[in-house]
């Protein structure tokens, strides 16, 4: 997957031949913000427009725009997984955090693969 980053947003770029352009979408928002060019120069200075435009929208709403994920989030689990997945950490000599983050990116690369 190719990706472009504004700030700390990021798109997905693909290419549509049945347009003949780039297209790219803002993959850390859940509002559709999208955006076309012909070349890298020009889907750059798109995406810059499109993030802009969406600022000006939320402004003019007047609601907070939405930020990127923070890279925090809570999970409940089972105590049972708890102390299984900090076992495993310890065994592996690194954080329970560290050891989340590797499972969970490993785990995400496969299904999105997948699909």
């Amino acid at each position: 997957m190719t990706t472009m980053r504004f700030g700390q947003y990021i798109a997905k770029i693909e290419y549509d031949p049945d347009v003949d352009r780039f297209c790219g979408r803002v993959v850390n928002l859940s509002s559709p913000v999208t955006f076309q060019g012909r070349t890298p120069a020009e889907l750059r200075r798109e995406f810059n427009a499109s993030i802009k435009i969406y600022m000006d929208i939320c402004r003019e709403r007047g609601i907070e725009p939405e930020k990127p994920y923070s890279g925090k989030f809570n999970v409940r689990i089972s105590p049972e997984t708890h102390r299984k997945a900090a076992l495993a950490a310890s065994l592996r000599g690194t954080s329970l955090n560290t050891f989340v983050d590797e499972v969970i990116s490993k785990e995400t690369e496969t299904v999105l693969k997948e699909n």
